[in-house]
C-alpha cells in the first residue's frame, strides 16, 4: 500500500502563502493522478486541484483558480500545491489523495488513497 504524507500546513493571515507538499512512500503503476482535498469544519470534503501524473495536466477548482498551482516533482514522488493569496475562506484540512487516472471534476469516493491531512488556518 502507497502511504501519502503532507506536511507545509500552518497558519498565516489573508493574503499570505503556503506550499504544501504530499510525499509517496514510492511509485506505483496503479496511480497516475494526485489530488489535493480539504475540507473545514461542517462541510463536505471537496477537490481542490489535481494532476495528471504522465502528462503533467492540471485541473483547479473555481474558487482556487488564479491562486493555488500543483505541481510535481516525479524523482522525489512528491505533489505540490502552492498557496498564494490565501483567504479565511481557504482554511481546512487538507489531504493528498491519488487514484488511478485523473477524472474532473472529482470527487472524494473516487479516490484510493488518501493522507492524514495537513491544517491550514488562515486569518483576517
Amino acid at each position: 500500500q502507497v502511504q501519502h504524507v503532507e506536511s507545509g500546513g500552518g497558519s498565516v493571515q489573508a493574503g499570505g502563502s503556503l506550499r504544501l507538499s504530499c510525499a509517496a512512500s514510492e511509485h506505483s503503476n496503479s496511480i497516475t493522478c494526485k489530488a489535493w482535498f480539504r475540507q473545514a469544519p461542517g462541510k463536505e470534503r471537496e477537490a481542490v486541484a489535481a494532476i495528471s501524473l504522465a502528462g503533467g495536466a492540471t485541473y483547479y477548482a473555481d474558487s482556487v483558480k488564479g491562486r493555488f498551482t500543483i505541481s510535481q516533482d516525479i524523482d522525489k514522488n512528491t505533489v505540490y500545491l502552492q498557496m498564494n493569496m490565501l483567504r479565511p475562506e481557504d482554511t481546512a484540512m487538507y489531504y493528498c489523495a491519488a487514484r488511478l487516472f485523473c477524472v474532473w471534476p472529482t470527487y472524494a469516493y473516487a479516490y484510493d488513497y488518501w493522507g492524514q491531512g495537513t491544517q491550514v488556518t488562515v486569518s483576517s
